[in-house]
């Protein structure tokens, strides 16, 4: 795991190269590419050196609560207004389609519903902003490879834990965070090795880039981390959270939905480790 205070392009290109991903072929960069009215997602000034030295396809998928995120055209529109169709391709995933990818050993969910054209990159970087979530407590690496990489009609399945993909139902909390956990391991059994992940610690609201009026942030920026191991990634930024002096608000959030149970989860199904060493690289 590799980490670095250091919050811009720079520190980006040495958390990567620390890391020593072969990404290579048709590499999809999974981000969000943020709620219009928000302002805390990733900056393209901050990713897009990154981005453009892989070659590689900014991809999303569509939301399942409506708004401007909704369908694939205004999707695409948002991107632009936040400046990613300008340093490359963006890919709405799921706008001509949806396909299905196994989950194997779930105990909510026995199939993960993707968007189709995941089937057309060779390599998965998920390049997420770790911040709090209202329904999850936290979005990470784990977040942004299920319910961000799920169609609008996988996204339900998820929120549902299972249940449907035409309403999100009411499950239990543990429930829907476990389904994440599952989602997230579908989709990186379906990589097969070829995906790695970074998260971006900046701009800690307490809410997630999809609401367009995020509180804003109580608490300093902490840096940039890399891992092959997207519960380990998850792990060391909870902890990083706990162990800031000012990140109460933060705690308060995750603790209330009993966000780091995804982590327990996920760790139980194999996905990876909470045990980890941090690897400074500044």
């Amino acid at each position: 795991m590799f980490f670095t205070t250091d919050i811009s392009p720079e520190g980006l290109d040495g958390v990567w190269n620390a890391l020593g991903a072969a990404a290579a072929g048709n590499v999809a960069v999974k981000l969000s590419t943020g709620e219009p009215g928000g302002h805390n997602f990733l900056q393209p000034s901050l990713i897009g050196g990154l981005v453009q030295k892989l070659g590689a396809t900014i991809v999303e998928c569509n939301t399942a609560y409506g708004g401007p995120r909704a369908t694939a055209e205004s999707h695409l529109r948002a991107a632009a207004e936040h400046g990613f169709t300008a340093i490359a391709d963006v890919d709405i995933m799921d706008a001509n389609g949806q396909m299905s990818i196994p989950v194997t050993g779930g105990r909510h969910l026995t199939e993960d519903i993707v968007g189709a054209n995941l089937a057309s990159y060779d390599y998965v970087v998920s390049l997420a902003h770790f911040k709090g979530h209202a329904m999850g407590g936290f979005g990470g690496a784990l977040k942004n490879c299920s319910i961000g990489i799920a169609s609008a009609d996988g996204k339900r399945l998820i929120h549902s834990a299972g249940a449907s993909t035409s309403s999100w139902g009411s499950p239990a909390q543990d429930d829907f965070l476990e389904s994440m956990a599952e989602a997230a391991k579908a989709v990186s059994d379906y990589m097969d090795g070829r995906i790695c992940y970074v998260n971006v610690m900046n701009r800690l609201s307490v809410d997630c880039d999809c609401d367009s009026h995020p509180t804003e942030p109580d608490m300093a920026d902490i840096g940039i981390l890399a891992s092959f191991d997207p519960v380990a990634l998850d792990r060391a930024c909870v902890d990083l959270v706990y162990a800031a002096p000012d990140g109460a608000s933060l705690v308060r959030r995750m603790e209330s939905l009993n966000g780091p149970h995804i982590l327990e989860h996920a760790e139980a199904m194999g996905l990876g480790s909470q045990t980890y060493t941090l690897v400074n690289v500044d």
